[in-house]
């Protein structure tokens, strides 16, 4: 399997030299980061290649990376080639500002999934055919799985009996500040528990 792996990584790179970031095996897949502006050809080459035939595709997701310079996510997808028996998946490193190429016109499944990153990390994907929100409500603001999102979200939801209609309102926190640290208690401790001596006399 391994062997078959470093075959095609070799192949990919000898066709895609100026595209391919860089190609490497982990937990039995191939991982291959590529330039964006190539994944669109390179998708369908996996797709229809004879030495390939990634035929279907398995998920697309993302990943933030806010105190990362320049490039803040990583879109990642994992096709399955089921006459190989292989794995492969392809990532790339865009910016925030940054239009990702849609993949429906090569894997017509890949439109909810380019919806949902959309929804969830705010990643526009150029030539969808009907880019708009799939998990969250029309108003919703902002994105959920990105980092700086806060827990507690930007607005509630309640049905308001006086008004017979559900109402939207500015999330209204209990406490003043709500910052959690999630320290153990005995991380930073001032003070010597019993039996800690012996410890430090056995040294």
């Amino acid at each position: 399997m391994i062997e078959a792996l470093t075959e095609l990584a070799a192949r990919l790179e000898l066709r895609y030299p100026d595209d391919i970031v860089s190609t490497e095996i982990t937990h039995g897949e191939l991982a291959v980061t590529i330039q964006p502006s190539a994944l669109v050809g390179f998708v369908d080459h996996l797709k229809t290649d004879a030495g390939c035939r990634f035929s279907s595709l398995v998920d697309i997701t993302a990943v933030d990376y806010p105190t990362r310079g320049g490039v803040r996510f990583d879109v990642v997808y994992h096709f399955l080639s089921m006459y190989q028996n292989q794995r492969i998946r392809v990532k790339m490193a865009v910016r925030e500002d940054e239009m990702v190429p849609s993949i429906t016109s090569v894997h017509p499944s890949a439109n909810w999934f380019e919806r949902e990153i959309f929804d969830m990390f705010g990643i526009l994907f150029s030539g969808h055919p009907d880019l708009r929100r799939i998990l969250t409500d029309y108003g919703f603001r902002g994105h959920p799985l990105r980092k700086d999102f806060p827990t507690t979200g930007y607005t509630e939801v309640r049905y308001d009996e006086a008004q017979k209609r559900v109402i939207y309102e500015p999330v209204k926190l209990v406490q003043e500040y709500r910052q959690f640290d999630f320290m153990s208690p005995w991380e930073g401790a001032q003070y010597v528990l019993p039996g800690d001596e012996k410890k430090e006399g056995a040294k």
